[in-house]
C-alpha cells in the first residue's frame, strides 16, 4: 500500500505504480483534511465574489474577464475541453500512469482548492486500471502540461478515449464498467487537473530510473569489454579515485573492480605486457561513467523535489488567508535536468560505442576481424556497430537542448516557456537509444570472450556472460543479429544486468610494491 501524503512519494513508489505493481493507493487522513480545509476557504472566496485567477476569471491573455457566478463550472469544463488540443502518438500506459500519480500527489498537498473527489477519482482510475489516451504533443512546459492533462481531465468527466485491459474504448464506457461516475467539476478544479508539470515530470521519472540502470550496465558492459580486450584494471585502484575523490568516479571504479575480480584472463597478462595502459575508453571509465552518475545524481535530486511538489496556479493558502498566483508551473528546473540526462547519456553511448569499435578492429584488438569465426566470408559483428553509430548520432541530436528555446504563447501573456514535454521526450528517446548501444557492446563484448577460452573473466563479469547467453547464443557463423539486440536491449531496460548480484567482498586488491612495468 502507498499512502498518498503530498510529501512522501519516491521514485520507486512511481516506477511500482506505473508498472501495475501497485495499485493499492490510499489518500492519508492528513492529505484529506488539508484538501479539504483548502476547498472550503475556495467556496468562502466564492461566496465573497473575490476576483481570482481562472476561478472568477479567464485564462491566459483572457485574465482580465470577469466570469459571473452561473457561468463558472462552464469555464471550468471548457478549459478541459479546448486544452485537450494533443497531437501525434500517445503515451504509454505506464506514463499515463505516472502522470495521474503524481497529480493526485500534487493536489493532495492542500493547495489546489479542489474537492477530495477530484483526488479520489484519479486514484480511482491507478486502482482499476483506466489510462486516459494522452497525446504526446502539444506541451511548452509553462503554465503546466496544459494539453497532456487535460486530457487526462477529459477522462474523468466522461469524454475522450482511454485504454482498459488493451483495448481502447470510450471513456464514458469505461466510467461504466467500473461502476464509476463521470465527475463535475466545480469551480477552480479545471485549472487544478491541468496546471502542473506532472506529464513532463512523469516522462523524466521513468527515463532517470531506466538511465540509472542503464549506466549501472554501462559498467557491466564495459568491464567485459576491458576483459575481452586483455586490458587492466589498474587505473580502478582506489588510490587513483582518492586523488580525484569525484563520488561518481569512485562509485564507478569501485564496482568495476568488483566485475572484474579473480579474473584469470588478467592474470594472463599481468606481467611482462609491452603495453603501458589502455585507451581511454577502457581506462577513463571511472572518469566518464562517473561523470554521468554525478549527473544523475542531480536529476534525481530535482525530480525528488518535484514529485512532491506543489505546481498549480494560483496556490491556496488558507491558514494564511491568500490566494496567490505565481510561477510553481514553470518547469524550467526539470527541463533542464532532462536535457541535462539526455547530454550524460549521449556520452555514456560515446565511449561505449569506441570499445566496441576496439572489439571489432583487429589491429586494435588482436582478435579476429569483427568478431567473425571466417573472416571475409563472413561479416560478423560489423553491421551491430554501424547501428551503434547511427544511434549515437541520433543521440548526439538530442542532446542538444529544449529549454533553451522559449516561444512566447498566449497572447505574449505567457512569454517565457521551459519546453519542459520537448526535453522529456527527448530524454525517454536518448535513454532508449543507450540501451540498444550498451545491447550491442554487450553482444560484442562476449563474443571476445569465446576467444579467451579457457581463461575465465572477473566473477562479475561470468556472471553477465552467463545472462547474456541465456538470451544469445556465441555467434557460431553469420546470422540475423536484429533479435539478438533487441533480447538483450530488453534485458539491459528490465535492469537485469544492471542488478547482477555479486559480493562487494570479490573485490580484491592488486599486490602493492611491484613496478609498474612489471604488472599491467
Amino acid at each position: 500500500m502507498i499512502s498518498i501524503t503530498g510529501q512522501a512519494l519516491t521514485l520507486d513508489d512511481v516506477q511500482r505504480v506505473a508498472l501495475g505493481h501497485e495499485r493499492d493507493l490510499v489518500l492519508s487522513p492528513e492529505a484529506r483534511e488539508k484538501v479539504s480545509r483548502s476547498r472550503r476557504f475556495v467556496e468562502e472566496l466564492l461566496q465573497e465574489n473575490e476576483r481570482i485567477y481562472g476561478v472568477t476569471t479567464g485564462f491566459g491573455r483572457l485574465s482580465e474577464v470577469f466570469i459571473q457566478p452561473v457561468r463558472r463550472k462552464e469555464l471550468q469544463l471548457n478549459l478541459i475541453r479546448s486544452h485537450a488540443s494533443g497531437v501525434g502518438q500517445r503515451l504509454s500506459s505506464p506514463e499515463v500512469r505516472t502522470m495521474m500519480l503524481l497529480r493526485a500527489n500534487s493536489l493532495a498537498r492542500g493547495d489546489s482548492g479542489c474537492r477530495v473527489e477530484v483526488v479520489e477519482r484519479l486514484l480511482d482510475f491507478l486502482r482499476v486500471g483506466i489510462h486516459p489516451v494522452v497525446p504526446e504533443i502539444g506541451s511548452v512546459g509553462a503554465s503546466g502540461d496544459l494539453a497532456p492533462l487535460a486530457h487526462v481531465a477529459l477522462a474523468l468527466i466522461g469524454e475522450g478515449d482511454v485504454e482498459m485491459n488493451g483495448s481502447v474504448i470510450p471513456s464514458r464506457d469505461g466510467l461504466a464498467q467500473s461502476g464509476l461516475e463521470p465527475i463535475e467539476l466545480l469551480a477552480k478544479e479545471g485549472l487544478a487537473l491541468i496546471n502542473g508539470t506532472q506529464a513532463t515530470t512523469g516522462l523524466g521519472v521513468l527515463s532517470l530510473l531506466a538511465a540509472e540502470r542503464a549506466v549501472e550496465t554501462a559498467e557491466v558492459a564495459g568491464a567485459t569489454s576491458l576483459e575481452g580486450l586483455r586490458g587492466t584494471p589498474e587505473p580502478f585502484r582506489p588510490e587513483v579515485q582518492e586523488a580525484r575523490p569525484h563520488p561518481g568516479q569512485i562509485a564507478s571504479a569501485q564496482r568495476l573492480r568488483a566485475l572484474l575480480a579473480d579474473s584469470e584472463i588478467r592474470e594472463s597478462h599481468r606481467y611482462n605486457d609491452p603495453r603501458v595502459h589502455d585507451a581511454y575508453s577502457l581506462r577513463c571509465m571511472p572518469q566518464v561513467h562517473g561523470a554521468a552518475r554525478g549527473a544523475l545524481s542531480y536529476v534525481r535530486q530535482v525530480l525528488e523535489i518535484e514529485v512532491n511538489s506543489t505546481t498549480d496556479n494560483p496556490l491556496i493558502f488558507p491558514d494564511a488567508g491568500v490566494v496567490l498566483s505565481a510561477g510553481n508551473f514553470h518547469a524550467q528546473v526539470v527541463a533542464q535536468a532532462l536535457d541535462f540526462l539526455a547530454i550524460a547519456v549521449a556520452d555514456v553511448a560515446s565511449i561505449s560505442e569506441r570499445r566496441v569499435e576496439r572489439l571489432l578492429n583487429p589491429d586494435l584488438s588482436g582478435l579476429p576481424a569483427f568478431l567473425a569465426r571466417d573472416p571475409g566470408i563472413e561479416s560478423g559483428f560489423m553491421i551491430a556497430q554501424v547501428a551503434a553509430v547511427d544511434l549515437l548520432a541520433e543521440m548526439r541530436v538530442l542532446a542538444h537542448p529544449a529549454s533553451v528555446d522559449s516561444v512566447p504563447t498566449s497572447g505574449n501573456k505567457e512569454d517565457h516557456v521551459s519546453m519542459g514535454m520537448t526535453a522529456a521526450r527527448k530524454a525517454r528517446r536518448a535513454v532508449e537509444c543507450l540501451e540498444y548501444v550498451l545491447a550491442i557492446e554487450l553482444l560484442c563484448a562476449t563474443q571476445a570472450l569465446e576467444f579467451l577460452k579457457p581463461l575465465r573473466p572477473g566473477r562479475g563479469v561470468r556472471l553477465a556472460y552467463t545472462c547474456v547467453r541465456r538470451q544469445v547464443g556465441p555467434l557460431e557463423g553469420d546470422r540475423v543479429l536484429a533479435p539478438d539486440i533487441e533480447r538483450l536491449r530488453q534485458m539491459v531496460h528490465a535492469g537485469e544486468f544492471a542488478t547482477l548480484a555479486f559480493d562487494e567482498a570479490e573485490q580484491v586488491a592488486v599486490p602493492r610494491g611491484r613496478r609498474a612495468k612489471d604488472h599491467r
